[in-house]
């Protein structure tokens, strides 16, 4: 199963972004050719299978990432391993 998930754009080159998931260091490349909006460095968008696919609002993907964290805790609290 593939999970979208939303990160932040911190850099783009050549129309593919370097994106920030979460609050670590971990990064992620996404193209941004299928989205119907122009995105910039800073602002959010999910991400699926190599592309990012819409952009988001701050607060919206803050919730979102809130979400998937909650998820995460409880997967583990419950013995569930959630790694690829």
């Amino acid at each position: 199963m593939c999970l979208a998930v939303p990160a932040e754009i911190v850099e783009i080159n050549n129309g593919v972004a370097t994106c920030r998931v979460g609050e670590g260091s971990s990064t992620v490349n996404a193209s941004l050719l299928v989205l119907d909006e122009e995105a910039g460095i800073g602002d959010y968008v999910i991400i699926h299978a190599g592309f990012a696919i819409r952009k988001l609002d701050p607060l919206e993907a803050q919730e979102s990432l809130q979400i998937l964290r909650e998820l995460v805790e409880a997967a583990e609290e419950a013995g569930i391993n959630i790694d690829h």
